[in-house]
């Protein structure tokens, strides 16, 4: 099929985000490289996505129709990849190539022959939500129905290109646009709170004249029910503030600032699979 419905209810993507999780963490691991912690805490925001409410065509990467999903925070590759191998875009045994030299998956999210399924290069903060904004604008004006998702940090929001482009979208009228903040309140080597706050974030975006939810970005029935809602308001972007945990699913992982960079050694993947309940 062209794209998933709802079949299978939550149970089934509360499996699929514990199974990305799995992955990222065995990709990490593996690779000794970073952003596990990031990669936990938008697992269940990829599941959803993924697993229900984009309208994709594995076997037709380019398909004219589908709808477009933007990883603007770029770091969260792993977990990227992992969804689009689990999605059928490409065999989930390639994930084990992960950050191998002159391999095809990347630290961060990137574009390649056979990365299938990624629509732009990220890593580079702030830039996702600009190029999602432009292809909202085409695809509105070219009267086409797809739409157009870009995820973002919650450290992100720092950079001011995005506010243009909030700015933009909103001027434009792009309610084919939809933005998921994955706000896990940490940020590189420290709190969000104490780089640069963000509240009042929601408000921030109601002032641009946006369509605003939050929700628990860990729960899959409030995720469904954000994500399927689109376009939230005719005539305005929408705008889902996802609160999350960084490092949510392994509990010597959660709210830790050590895990954006460091990956588990062997024994702590061990501990991170049991609590996972998955077989390693």
């Amino acid at each position: 099929m062209p794209f998933s419905n709802r079949d299978g209810g939550a149970e089934r993507l509360e499996a699929l985000a514990r199974r990305l999780r799995g992955h990222s963490l065995r990709m990490i691991s593996r690779a000794r490289s970073s952003h596990a912690g990031s990669c936990l805490s938008v697992a269940d925001i990829m599941a959803v996505l993924y697993g229900e409410v984009l309208r994709l065509d594995p076997r037709r990467p380019e398909w004219p129709d589908r709808d477009r999903l933007i990883v603007s925070k770029g770091h969260a590759a792993a977990v990227t990849y992992a969804a689009l191998a689990e999605r059928g875009f490409f065999p989930l045994d390639l994930l084990g190539t992960y950050g191998e030299d002159g391999g095809a998956f990347f630290g961060h999210v990137t574009r390649t022959s056979q990365a299938l399924g990624v629509e732009l290069s990220t890593g580079s903060l702030g830039h996702g939500l600009p190029v999602g904004a432009g292809m909202a604008l085409a695809g509105k004006r070219d009267g086409q129905t797809w739409r157009v998702f870009v995820v973002l940090s919650d450290g992100e929001c720092d950079e001011g290109s995005n506010w243009e482009a909030i700015l933009f979208a909103a001027h434009h009228c792009l309610d084919n646009l939809v933005v998921v903040v994955d706000y896990n309140k940490i940020q590189s080597l420290d709190l969000v709170a104490n780089t640069i706050a963000l509240e009042p974030l929601a408000e921030k975006f109601r002032a641009f004249n946006w369509h605003v939810g939050e929700v628990d970005g860990h729960s899959i029935p409030d995720l469904r029910e954000a994500l399927h809602s689109v376009p939230g308001a005719p005539g305005r972007p929408t705008a889902v503030i996802a609160h999350t945990i960084k490092g949510k699913g392994v509990s010597f992982m959660e709210g830790q600032v050590l895990w954006h960079y460091r990956p588990p050694d062997s024994s702590e993947l061990d501990r991170a699979f049991a609590e996972l309940q998955l077989s390693k």
